[in-house]
């Protein structure tokens, strides 16, 4: 994780719990520009709340809290657009706890570091046992280091809608 999205969490994530959201993650990128339009940044942070669920009001009152907050710690320099929204259904797992609720359902894990001479995993998440995440590709288990991951989401699959649906 780059300095500045740990320096964003430490503003972020205490304000977030005090109305009772977890951050899921925060980025900060550049969208879009060309030449007619002046390239800006996006300040995208996905929470919700304990039980998972995060409705439009939620992102709407974090996004306020948060942004006046920014607005006196100015923490990134030039201007940038703020966009606080849910993870969704097809989530990315930023978090060991995300490895463990989401057992058995299908994910993409791509490393920073190649381990075995591989770099993108998908298949069945089985879990995680310290800081290796276990997933069956096509019948073989691997294990990865959560601290080499780059980026890493749940696959949209049927068995995920109907669990979405149910909760």
């Amino acid at each position: 994780m780059s300095s500045q999205i740990e320096m964003l969490h430490s503003i972020i994530d205490p304000i977030a719990e005090a109305m009772g959201y977890e951050v899921i993650r925060i980025a900060l990128q550049n969208s879009g520009g060309g030449e007619a339009r002046k390239q800006e940044m996006t300040l995208q942070i996905m929470a919700e709340r304990s039980d998972g669920t995060m409705v439009v009001e939620d992102c709407a009152n974090l996004s306020r809290e948060i942004s006046v907050i920014l607005d006196v710690e100015d923490p990134i320099s030039g201007e940038y657009v703020l966009e606080v929204s849910t993870p969704g259904i097809d989530r990315p797992l930023t978090r060991r706890k995300d490895f463990e609720n989401y057992a058995g359902y299908e994910a993409k894990i791509e490393l920073s570091v190649p381990e075995n001479g591989r770099r993108r995993f998908k298949g069945l998440l089985q879990g995680l046992t310290g800081d290796l995440i276990k997933i069956d590709v096509d019948g073989e288990v691997f294990e990865v280091d959560f601290n080499n991951i780059n980026r890493s989401k749940l696959v949209l699959t049927d068995e995920l809608l109907t669990a979405a649906s149910r909760q």
